[in-house]
């Protein structure tokens, strides 16, 4: 109704002055003497026939136009008012005008607008009695005084000043009476309660679909069709999907057997590769042609084809244009939650994507996080994580912050038990291939990790060495007529496609790294096809407090080498890591190196079948959306033996603690066979301890540790909100317990505290599930 008031005043208003100026021309027009040369068009003369009369009119009408201006401005003030007494001073005005000779058409024409305006302020007084009768029948629309919703009689105020800032609320039915904001703020947000002269009833409460089975799936025709074209980006990753088609094909039948047909649920998955969004810049697909990072695209390739492999209902988005329409965001800036229940079991996306759905899906997000997977290739530890932390902590960075669960987290190498380890795929070689490489290696033949000539300044002196040796390759990106500034004796072959760098991979003895860039790729398919990879030691390891890589990434991790999954998880012979500030001793490794022969190596979780399996296991298993059941169970504790009651023992000649009783009458995930808690030493972080025991350290299993003290004599316990707590102080023999298990941390560590951790054992070769996890 307001915009039929406002739409019906701004006719009004311009009717008027364009009757008039209509009249003017016709009426006056010819009594103006003639046009001298060089007059414009648009020119009055000044001298006009019966000048004073007609100046007289001018002014009248002049006078006329601007009290009914001030008089409509009124009107268009009106509200809910039955003020109709102004209109009739608006017509009175015309009245009192008594114009002569030449204005009495004016007259006529002003008295019929005065009649027009008369009726169109009927309509609007029947419209708004309308609506009060309305409002009264509903008490008024009064804002309801319910302390389960405190929030809403500031979200009235704000309704009310701001409803217009986003068209989303239009679309919801907003029209700016409070009766409106009341029905918003009740059905479509949740600051204020249900409305009891609003039927419940016909508010759609939409039953989730049925559930299916998934099934494995080895045609990937149909990914690559939703895959799309249009960028580079999009065509590396269809041509690596097409590429490793055959082996994920054979990774699904084997686990299958392994799953002996299992029933798996096929779940709704929305995929968003927010970095590869016009908005968010999209800086990488014009680099995938010239040497540019290819590890987020490998394993974005690998991660689409897990999820179609499994067999579930997957939508991929590159746009958001295309976000929008499978969350089904209204039109408008991003201000309003979603119009139904979200149409996914799970979303994965990467920090881009997450900013971007902030953006446009409005309180939906906060409503809807718990399904979010977040693609993290460094990932994000837990005091980065939670928002109110980080900013009084000074761990506030440009990403983090987002107050999701730690595993929703998902990085590239498991170097953070944080977070979960999606990872990706390195392909692999059937028997006769690893015969063949082990023939035809050329034991002099060195290839260099760095696509781009801005990676071997400073790097002359070990090059040297290297050259005394062995033949050495480059694959440095170079336009036509401008080679790359690399040393004369190396043998440049330019950016390779994938199957041609595979062929020089197999043919080399080593591949070396000169230390950027970090935890790629490209030293796992270098190892997997029979090469040694020698990379610098760090020292001091790099870090946000060091090194301006890191500055700003949402982790305190210190990084000991180029790659540490290859040194601490593969190692010797495979992995050689040392100083190559230290001539004698790279001098010295590269005699070694060719010396010895090694056979091509994959650690499983790094093939098609361990990606299966590790997806498939959280996908079935993980929960983020449902709240926790009470730990310990109620009554439990009852059976607990010793004094006091407890329900772990101590592991055989050890300070380890293990679950006593039959773990699979709890449902927890990982199952509660795989505990083990321990104390840290001082000054050690969970993911240091629970390694040095042999075990991954698993936050999962934090609920725990809020009734568990180990056998720590504390003279006082204090709660608090820290990242380095639960904990134990030998200097205060004081005892610290967590308060919020969203702060958890298996990276936290300090001098003053000893930690306690929850660490699970693994299998081998998948260090991201327990021996039971499956």
């Amino acid at each position: 109704h307001i915009y039929t008031y406002k739409i019906a005043m701004v006719i009004f208003v311009v009717g008027i002055g364009f009757f008039s100026l209509c009249f003017l021309m016709t009426s006056l027009g010819g009594q103006f003497s003639a046009k001298r040369p060089g007059d414009s068009p648009f020119t009055m003369r000044a001298e006009v026939l019966g000048g004073q009369e007609s100046r007289g009119v001018l002014r009248k009408i002049s006078d006329m136009l601007e009290v009914i201006m001030k008089r409509m401005d009124a009107l268009s003030k009106l509200g809910n008012t039955s003020d109709t007494h102004r209109l009739d001073e608006l017509s009175s005005a015309l009245d009192r005008i008594q114009p002569i000779g030449l204005v009495e058409r004016i007259q006529a024409i002003a008295q019929n607008m005065s009649d027009m305006a008369v009726r169109v302020e009927q309509i609007l007084q029947r419209s708004m009695a309308g609506n009060k009768a309305r409002e009264g029948a509903f008490g008024q629309c009064e804002i309801p005084k319910d302390p389960r919703y405190p929030d809403c009689p500031s979200k009235m105020d704000w309704m009310r000043a701001r409803w217009t800032s986003d068209p989303c609320y239009a679309y919801y039915g907003v029209d700016g009476s409070d009766c409106s904001f009341l029905v918003y703020l009740s059905e479509v947000e949740w600051f204020c309660p249900p409305l009891p002269w609003r039927n419940q009833t016909a508010i759609p409460t939409l039953k989730p679909p049925p559930k299916k089975q998934a099934v494995f799936q080895s045609d990937v025709g149909t990914l690559l069709e939703q895959v799309g074209t249009g960028k580079e980006s999009l065509s590396f990753m269809k041509r690596r999907i097409r590429r490793l088609a055959a082996q994920w094909a054979s990774a699904a039948r084997r686990l299958d057997d392994k799953l002996r047909n299992h029933w798996r649920e096929q779940k709704r998955i929305l995929v968003h590769v927010g970095f590869l969004t016009e908005e968010s810049g999209d800086v990488f697909s014009p680099k995938v042609l010239k040497g540019g990072p290819l590890g987020e695209m490998v394993q974005w390739a690998d991660i689409l084809t897990a999820l179609h492999v499994l067999g579930h209902n997957l939508k991929i988005s590159v746009s958001l244009k295309e976000l929008h329409g499978f969350l089904g965001v209204p039109p408008g800036r991003g201000s309003c939650p979603l119009t139904g229940p979200l149409p996914f079991d799970l979303i994965y996306t990467d920090y881009h994507g997450l900013q971007q759905m902030k953006q446009h899906m409005g309180l939906s997000l906060r409503k809807h996080k718990c399904h979010i997977r977040v693609i993290d290739t460094f990932g994000t530890e837990p005091a980065y994580n939670h928002e109110e932390y980080a900013t009084l902590h000074g761990y506030r960075t440009n990403w983090g912050y987002w107050n999701l669960h730690g595993q929703q987290y998902m990085t590239m190498f498991p170097h953070t038990p944080d977070n979960s380890f999606m990872g990706f795929v390195a392909e692999e070689l059937n028997e006769t291939e690893r015969l063949n490489i082990q023939r035809n290696k050329v034991n002099n033949m060195a290839l260099v990790y760095g696509k781009e000539a801005s990676m071997w300044k400073g790097k002359e002196k070990f090059l040297a060495i290297l050259h005394r040796y062995m033949e050495i390759h480059g694959t440095v990106y170079y336009e036509t007529q401008r080679p790359p500034e690399v040393p004369t004796f190396v043998k440049n072959h330019g950016l390779l496609p994938q199957h041609e760098l595979q062929q020089l991979l197999r043919k080399a003895k080593l591949f070396i790294g000169f230390g950027f860039p970090y935890e790629g790729p490209a030293p796992l398919e270098a190892i997997a096809n029979g090469c040694i990879f020698l990379q610098p030691k760090f020292n001091p390891p790099h870090s946000s407090l060091n090194h301006e890589f890191f500055r700003g990434k949402p982790t305190s991790r210190k990084v000991s080498s180029q790659h540490p999954y290859a040194e601490q998880y593969i190692g010797r012979p495979h992995v050689i890591t040392i100083d190559f500030n230290n001539s004698e001793e790279f001098d010295a490794t590269i005699r070694e190196i060719m010396r010895i022969d090694v056979k091509p190596f994959l650690p499983y979780e790094y093939t098609c079948e361990g990606m299966l399996e590790r997806v498939h296991a959280y996908i079935q298993n993980q929960d983020f959306c449902s709240p926790e059941a009470p730990f310990p169970p109620v009554n439990s504790s009852r059976v607990w033996p010793g004094s006091p009651p407890s329900p772990f023992i101590l592991l055989p000649n050890s300070r380890i603690l293990t679950w006593a009783f039959n773990a699979s009458s709890f449902s927890f995930w990982p199952p509660l066979s795989a505990l083990r808690l321990l104390a840290s030493l001082e000054g050690q972080s969970c993911v240091k301890a629970c390694q040095s025991a042999g075990l991954i350290c698993e936050p999962s299993f934090v609920f725990i540790l809020f009734f568990l003290r180990l056998e720590f004599q504390c003279e006082g316990v204090e709660s608090e909100t820290n990242h380095l707590f639960p904990a134990f102080s030998a200097e205060h023999a004081e005892c610290g317990l967590q308060q919020d298990p969203l702060l958890f941390s298996c990276a936290g560590s300090s001098p003053r505290y000893q930690r306690l951790c929850p660490c699970r054992d693994y299998r081998k070769g998948q260090v991201a599930l327990c021996r039971d996890c499956l």
